[in-house]
């Protein structure tokens, strides 16, 4: 009985944090016909009023750019196994950036540990930088968070977590990188 409830209790884990099936291309990076356009590039201003330009490549330019952990779960929408991330514990002051295209989305301040086996926030560094994109796959209504700038999949958010927003945004490690506050 104890076995059966375990493996119950991962495989909802695993779903809660679970790769989708309808992959994010290259073309469907996020970039809506009617972002304002410069130059030539589409872009959109964020909350500081920095200009984002959006990163879009081709499939085999991304896979020239990412490891294939990272080109998996960013570009394939996949997920790594649950305590598998090498930032799950990390603890020290900085920011995490989209492992893509360096878009800084979640800053140290707003980490928790949730439990999950990924990576947990309560907030984006800048609610401009991560999109949210329904995701209706495994028969579950969730909410699919993906980097503003390259569409790259991160992981889902949830409405389960602490104060002051009670939002777990639950995120694949490979699809980020640290940089510490020091090195900044």
């Amino acid at each position: 009985m104890k076995t059966v409830l375990l493996f119950s209790f991962l495989l909802s884990l695993a779903a809660s944090c679970g790769e989708k099936p309808d992959s994010l291309s290259s073309n469907d990076a996020g970039v809506s016909s009617e972002q304002p356009v410069q130059d030539g590039k589409e872009y959109f201003i964020n909350n500081s009023g920095d200009t984002i330009y959006y990163v879009n490549k081709t499939t085999a330019e991304w896979r020239d750019a990412l490891n294939s952990n990272e080109f998996h779960i960013l570009r394939e929408a996949g997920t790594e196994p649950a305590f598998s991330g090498d930032l799950l514990e990390e603890k020290r002051k900085g920011s995490f950036s989209c492992a893509a295209c360096g878009l800084v989305l979640f800053e140290s301040e707003t980490k928790f540990k949730s439990g999950t086996g990924w990576p947990s926030f309560y907030t984006p560094a800048d609610p401009t930088h991560v999109g949210e994109i329904e995701d209706t796959s495994y028969g579950m209504v969730r909410t699919e968070v993906v980097c503003n700038r390259c569409g790259g999949h991160l992981g889902h958010v949830f409405k389960d977590g602490p104060k002051p927003t009670g939002l777990r945004y639950c995120i694949n490690a490979a699809s980020l990188d640290f940089e510490t506050e020091s090195d900044q």
